[in-house]
């Protein structure tokens, strides 16, 4: 096992890009952390950086508190799974699971005990035989896991690895991963644009934007303290709601329900006083009967989707749109009105300029 430090890396390229700005981040021995954002943000990026195979621009990369900024891919200690699988093609799974064993120069007998080890764990000894053509994407995405595992190295990097995969596959190897992992205790770092992943499988979540760090924190830090708006919306499904307003003698008019602010601000209630903020909940938070602390919402019903274990209805609130989930049976018909409640906890403010939370 090992662990990562990263310190003030960017990543700068000859055009004058800046794809990775001051990124700072410890990972803990056997940790499994995923670098989350939308394309385009630097996760996959600085995962290359870390794996070697792109220079850092500035910046000090360390492995078990070593400098390895100038280590080549295979002095890190690092195996890495890819969006492609990068398998080859002419030879069976047995061989692609044990050609970095072969390549090392360790013994047949070692191979073949490992590989059968491995297999075992990813469903694959019916397969060992098979040219990877022969295997489902599912199959052989195991396989791309199964051939950077087998080196018991200390250090895990996979690149998107489950978006060639359909729905069931992904959800079935979103498990086998985390399993895989808890097994062989390797520090793991995931890149992913899927913010389920990144809720189902990390013990942290970096979340990135235009090559930015906009928080570090657990899956439940990021869902309940977002510290701004993008963090907000990106984290949860269906993402948060947000409505700009303006704050009128402590309160602010939302699609014609007016609501008092100072049971959430409080004694910050003045500095925001005729300026602008960001007013969002999640579709989840609301209730349907009313309760002590919560505010009144009127809205028109849109469109409803039904999901079974919900339903996610579309809503209206004055010239505002919003979503909303519900249990099913308590799906509304089209056209109507529909009042729920938006308790006082379930409210989340932000600054009009800034973007950020207003705790």
């Amino acid at each position: 096992m090992a662990y990562i430090t990263l310190k003030d890396i960017n990543k700068i390229y000859p055009n004058g890009f800046h794809a990775v700005h001051n990124f700072n981040l410890e990972i803990e021995q056997g940790e499994f952390v995923v670098f989350v954002g939308p394309s385009g943000c630097g996760k996959s990026t600085t995962l290359r950086m870390i794996a070697g195979l792109e220079d850092i621009s500035k910046g000090d990369f360390l492995i078990n508190g070593k400098r390895a900024n100038e280590m080549g891919p295979r002095e890190r200690g690092i195996a890495m799974v890819f969006q492609s699988y990068a398998l080859y093609p002419q030879m069976t799974v047995f061989d692609n699971l044990g050609f970095g064993l072969t390549l090392e120069g360790v013994d047949e007998d070692v191979i073949e005990e490992k590989v059968l080890k491995v297999a075992k764990i990813l469903g694959l000894t019916d397969y060992l035989d098979r040219l990877p053509r022969a295997l489902s994407g599912g199959q052989r995405q195991r396989v791309a896991v199964g051939r950077a595992i087998i080196r018991k190295v200390g250090i895990f990097l996979m690149d998107e690895p489950l978006s060639n995969l359909d729905a069931k596959q992904r959800v079935t190897m979103r498990s086998e991963i985390t399993q895989i992992h808890r097994e062989t205790g390797a520090t793991t770092i995931y890149v992913t644009h899927d913010q389920t992943e990144a809720m189902t499988m990390a013990d942290r979540i970096v979340c990135m934007k235009d090559g930015y760090v906009q928080q570090i924190g657990t899956p439940k830090e990021l869902y309940f303290e977002p510290v701004n708006v993008f963090v907000a919306g990106f984290i949860g499904e269906p993402p948060m709601n947000f409505i700009r307003v303006t704050v009128k003698n402590g309160h602010v008019n939302v699609g014609g329900n007016d609501l008092d602010l100072k049971p959430r601000l409080g004694s910050k209630l003045s500095a925001y006083e005729g300026k602008e903020i960001v007013f969002g909940f999640r579709p989840e938070a609301i209730v349907l009967n009313k309760t002590e602390n919560s505010y009144l919402m009127k809205s028109t019903v849109e469109l409803t989707e039904m999901l079974g274990d919900n339903t996610n209805i579309y809503i209206n609130i004055g010239d505002e749109k919003a979503i909303l989930k519900v249990d099913p049976h308590d799906t509304p018909e089209l056209d109507t009105e529909f009042d729920f409640y938006l308790p006082y906890e379930g409210v989340y403010l932000f600054d009009g300029v800034t973007e950020k939370v207003i705790k």
